[in-house]
């Protein structure tokens, strides 16, 4: 099936392991099946998949170009109902068996998915799951080329400590959107450190697990002051962001 898509979307869908990983994880619902909603559901790709597992899908979309993609690439489906809303105005008064909601980047930072979870959960059943179901952060000490918050793709950085988880969070819970955490570093030789790479696995259900693809929360590197280090030195440094508010909201610094 061809779907018309914004140029943005268009990369996702391009995303072919970020796109089976979401596929194989709603192929899990094989039985009869309600409701699904598919919050930001862009070309509607994903309520695409949802159709063929249950008996509604509603699919929420809040920007023009790429709702009216949607209802175009959708139109021959009469179980799914697509609507150009903002979903935190939306009321859920229908309870369903699933939300799936995609509005993921690394570490919940840039993106709305949790704010927008924390609205939707209560349109869930007592028994209703959500996918992705969580996500895992980790992090490395490294030493980076550019002194900017940026992402991995094409930015040169030395990597200075093991991967460390830092923090994991299942969708299903009330989740404050105001992180703070120490994260500690074990350094593994000697030599400079100016700031540290994040890494997000999306837990799409209890049997897969996705890693960072091009689309779905790729890399970030956080700069912080230079520091020189030996090995086997411990290095803690404290992060602190809001969630859905953009990298913009993001303080490091070295304790």
């Amino acid at each position: 099936m061809k779907f018309k898509a914004t140029p943005y979307h268009f990369d996702l869908i391009k995303d072919n392991q970020r796109l089976s990983a979401f596929f194989e994880a709603i192929k899990e619902y094989d039985g009869e099946n309600e409701l699904a909603y598919d919050l930001g559901c862009g070309s509607g790709i994903l309520s695409y998949f949802l159709s063929a597992y249950f008996k509604e899908v509603i699919s929420l979309e809040i920007d023009r170009s790429a709702f009216d993609c949607a209802k175009e690439n959708l139109a021959g489906l009469e179980n799914v109902d697509v609507i150009n809303t903002d979903v935190l105005k939306y009321d859920f008064d229908k309870k369903a068996d699933l939300i799936v909601c995609e509005m993921m980047d690394t570490a919940l930072i840039d993106e709305e998915q949790i704010p927008v979870l924390n609205h939707a959960k209560h349109g869930l059943r007592s028994n209703g799951r959500i996918i992705p179901q969580g996500i895992i952060n980790s992090a490395q000490l490294v030493n980076l080329e550019r002194e900017y918050i940026h992402w991995d793709e094409n930015a040169k950085y030395e990597i200075y400590s093991d991967d460390a988880v830092f923090s994991e969070f299942n969708f299903s819970d009330d989740i404050n959107p105001n992180f703070n955490a120490d994260l500690s570093f074990k350094v593994k030789k000697d030599g400079t450190v100016n700031g540290i790479k994040i890494t997000t696995f999306t837990k799409l259900t209890d049997d897969i697990i996705c890693g960072p693809t091009p689309m779905l929360n790729p890399p970030l590197l956080i700069p912080f002051d230079e520091k020189s280090v030996k090995s086997n030195q411990y290095i803690t440094v404290n992060l602190k962001y809001i969630m859905g508010n953009g990298i913009e909201s993001i303080e490091l610094n070295v304790l």
